[in-house]
């Protein structure tokens, strides 16, 4: 589904290709040249308080039962300070701290040493080395597709451990969630500052570097663009598919083993969660190559919004729905059960037909049908920074004839689906949804401005055509 980002970066108003003839600023790919106050305010902002949000919800479900309000009362009426919030915080343990360290290791491992075997006998799973797209330097990198692989390898473990080994408990990660915590901060900003500093003394490729003159800005939105150890060890790739993503259906299913250890039921609320965010996992390991394609790997630079949020933010917050069912257990009636599994497969269904329609036609240069018809396109004409011209299409049959990110629309049913199947007895799970639909808001007008830079009139014939973004007849 959209994929995974983190805490939503700041906008810039820099473009990344150029307008019908135009001539190219500096700058023309990947993140902001320039940085105006606006987003140097936002990134003081995230850098300030994005940790202290991810710990506030933790601590409200832990000290609170995922009460989001309780604590300010509390702390408003002087019931409590802050000195008692945090005394009563678990801190980092040394149980913790190697699980952390071998749940790390292990991922590297399964990322740089096990090529993919799963391509070899999964129709229609495209694996293997795969070339990424061209950077501005000129380079095409290649990456090792193994996610899936990996997925499969470490849930297979963890079924084995759980149901014959017994090396540990299955409740082991709900049992040391604080203190994984102030593991995975550690590692976020660790990966962040290496990423900085490499950056500016021994890059991959210089020429893929941005600096802006602004520390902040440096350090939260990345210098490098494909920072590499070696060949095949891309921070980037890493840190987005592994091991935030891995880890997120074994939190899942860890939440689900501590609910059953407290009330001897898993209810049909966790199983809906851990079912719907099971699909959005997989579809994102078997679409990994299509991966490469996407805005995170070719125009965000590698920083500490993306080093930092695959670490911290994605695995803490994107999982809250879970969390909340083991301290608010739910069994939701059938016909409501039936609804949100409806809404989430309907999602899932509209969020993956609709890009494999792009990608049908992308590769196919347009010879293909859409809803059994010739598909209808918007050619379109830009020159690049080395004042070649090109041609493009824009597609305006099936999804996309309904919206121009009707994607995001999929993506955003899923995303509600997941927090209703939570009931309604609290904001803290529907939190998922509000920042999704601010996230994707976000980027379909980052997307529209780069769009609207590079194809110039072309895109104005083409929101004429399409005239909304994401829900036909009203936005």
């Amino acid at each position: 589904m959209a994929a995974k980002s983190q805490p939503n970066a700041p906008r810039t108003k820099n473009p990344t290709d150029i307008s019908n003839g135009s001539t190219a600023p500096q700058g023309q790919w990947g993140r902001a040249w320039e940085v105006d106050w606006f987003s140097l305010a936002s990134v003081i902002f995230l850098l300030l308080f994005a940790p202290f949000i991810v710990y506030y919800f933790i601590m409200a479900c832990d000290q609170y039962g995922c009460s989001l309000t309780a604590p300010i009362v509390d702390l408003a009426t002087g019931h409590v300070g802050l000195s008692d919030i945090w005394a009563r915080t678990p801190p980092v343990t040394k149980e913790a701290a190697q699980l952390y360290v071998l749940w790390i290791t292990f991922q590297v491992l399964l990322y740089i040493s096990l090529p993919d075997f799963c391509h070899k006998f999964l129709p229609g799973y495209v694996g293997g080395v795969q070339e990424g797209a061209v950077t501005p330097a000129g380079v095409v990198n290649k990456y090792e597709i193994n996610g899936l692989q990996a997925w499969l390898i470490t849930h297979l473990l963890w079924f084995v451990n759980s149901h014959f080994l017994f090396w540990f408990s299955p409740t082991i990660i709900f049992d040391n969630w604080i203190p994984l915590l102030w593991c995975a901060n550690i590692l976020g900003y660790t990966v962040s500052t290496f990423a900085m500093i490499k950056g500016y003394f021994f890059p991959t490729k210089a020429e893929d570097c941005k600096f802006t003159g602004n520390f902040f800005y440096n350090y939260m939105m990345g210098i490098e663009f494909n920072p590499r150890i070696g060949e095949w060890f891309d921070f980037k790739l890493f840190f987005n598919g592994r091991p935030g993503i891995v880890a997120w259906t074994l939190i899942n299913l860890s939440f689900a083993a501590k609910q059953q250890e407290l009330y001897g039921q898993v209810t049909n609320s966790m199983v809906l969660v851990n079912v719907l965010q099971a699909i959005y996992v997989l579809d994102f390991f078997w679409n990994e190559t299509w991966y490469l394609k996407t805005i995170d790997i070719c125009h965000d630079h590698f920083g500490w919004y993306l080093g930092w949020g695959d670490c911290v933010w994605l695995p803490y917050l994107y999982t809250l729905q879970g969390l909340y069912l083991v301290y608010h257990p739910v069994q939701l009636s059938t016909p409501h059960a039936v609804g949100v599994l409806l809404l989430g497969l309907l999602g899932y269904y509209i969020f993956r037909m609709t890009n494999h329609q792009k990608d049908l036609f992308r590769r196919t240069d347009g010879r293909c049908l859409i809803w059994g018809r010739k598909p209808k396109v918007i050619e379109c004409a830009y020159t690049s920074a080395d004042g070649r011209k090109h041609h493009s299409k824009l597609l305006v049959s099936g999804f996309w004839g309904l919206a121009r990110h009707f994607n995001y629309t999929g993506d955003l049913m899923g995303s509600l689906a997941y927090c209703l199947a939570c009931g309604g007895g609290h904001l803290l799970p529907y939190f998922y949804i509000i920042y999704m639909a601010i996230l994707l808001i976000h980027r379909c007008l980052r997307d529209e401005h780069r769009c609207a830079l590079k194809y110039g009139r072309d895109w104005e014939r083409y929101i004429a055509a399409v005239p909304y973004r994401l829900l036909p007849g009203i936005f």
